[in-house]
């Protein structure tokens, strides 16, 4: 309907990814895990019925997605144009959840909806999916009872962080520009590795960063599942992230975490979250394509890695092992 213009964040970001990996062939139609659409019963898991109710008034949904025209469509309409999406999106990242303990790794392209708690919504973020994702894990699969959230994004995480606030059950990572939105002070006391950015912070201090909190965090504590989300706000020019990392360093960053991840063999589920330029997307495939190159998805990454019980029987008709969800 147009209402995408009115927004820095680009509508078909998503859509895109999927289109270069295409390209590249990297996947098809056949081997995508096409996302459901969160239900009502899905999300009343984490989210009150209180908060769900109040996204039935159009003013609400313009707040917290920051698109003011939206108040004056009727809600019927915001529900279908704008609502459902994101719910298709945060039930891939619940289904990925899944499929990552079921085979090693698993990338929803979409989701990563961090600044969204239980009973409040913003920031763009008006479904808390990382929670839902990771108390579906803990209340539905057997032998998962830890969780290691590493948030990447430029902003801080506060919605899975005041969501976890006191429960030892899931170690957060956070590293974000310590003077943009949203300056939770609150949520900050969930985080168990804070790393705070400055202004501009370049590749050569940023991936150092990245490698030594990453090995930190999970030599800390060895969970069941990684949830990385992986913003791309960090990009130079990103007009929200306020950092100043090359693209090549976006690729460099994904490595790390999952290099991490399957050096321990633990289960890493990945979400896309922010990312405010054209030219995300285009980096969001080349980082993917790179993790295959490199052996950290797919068949070979569930190899010799103390991970192979996590199912090669997924073969065949399921597609390969590990699986990039997408709402598209």
């Amino acid at each position: 309907m147009g209402l995408e213009k009115l927004h820095p964040f680009d509508a078909g970001k998503w859509g895109k990814v999927i289109h270069f990996l295409k390209e590249e062939q990297l996947v098809t139609d056949g081997n995508i895990v096409e996302a459901r659409e969160a239900t009502e019963e899905d999300l009343l898991v984490v989210h009150t019925k209180r908060y769900l109710h109040r996204l039935k008034r159009s003013k609400v949904v313009a707040e917290i997605t920051e698109i003011p025209p939206l108040m004056f469509l009727p809600n019927f309409l915001v529900q279908r144009r704008v609502l459902k999406p994101l719910r298709t999106q945060t039930g891939g990242t619940i289904m990925a959840g899944k499929l990552a303990i079921d085979r090693g790794w698993a990338i929803n392209v979409g989701g990563g909806f961090h600044h969204c708690s239980g009973d409040e919504g913003g920031g763009f973020c008006a479904y808390a999916d990382i929670t839902l994702a990771i108390k579906f894990l803990f209340e539905r699969v057997e032998g998962v009872s830890t969780a290691t959230i590493i948030d990447l994004d430029a902003h801080q995480g506060n919605g899975h962080e005041r969501d976890f606030l006191d429960d030892s059950r899931v170690y957060i990572m956070d590293m974000y520009n310590r003077y943009i939105y949203p300056g939770d002070g609150l949520a900050k006391r969930a985080i168990k590795r804070k790393v705070e950015l400055d202004w501009g912070t370049e590749d050569s201090e940023y991936l150092q960063k990245v490698e030594l909190h990453c090995e930190g965090a999970l030599n800390e504590v060895r969970p069941d599942i990684i949830v990385y989300n992986a913003g791309t706000d960090i990009l130079d020019g990103d007009p929200l992230g306020g950092l100043s990392i090359s693209p090549q360093g976006i690729v460099q960053r994904d490595e790390i975490v999952f290099r991490a991840g399957r050096r321990r063999g633990v289960p890493i589920l990945m979400v896309t979250s922010g990312g405010y330029q054209k030219k995300t997307a285009r980096i969001i495939a080349d980082s993917i394509l790179n993790l295959h190159q490199k052996g950290l998805i797919g068949a070979e990454a569930l190899e010799g890695e103390g991970s192979s019980s996590l199912v090669t029987s997924m073969m065949g008709s399921s597609g390969p092992p590990g699986s990039i969800s997408t709402a598209i």
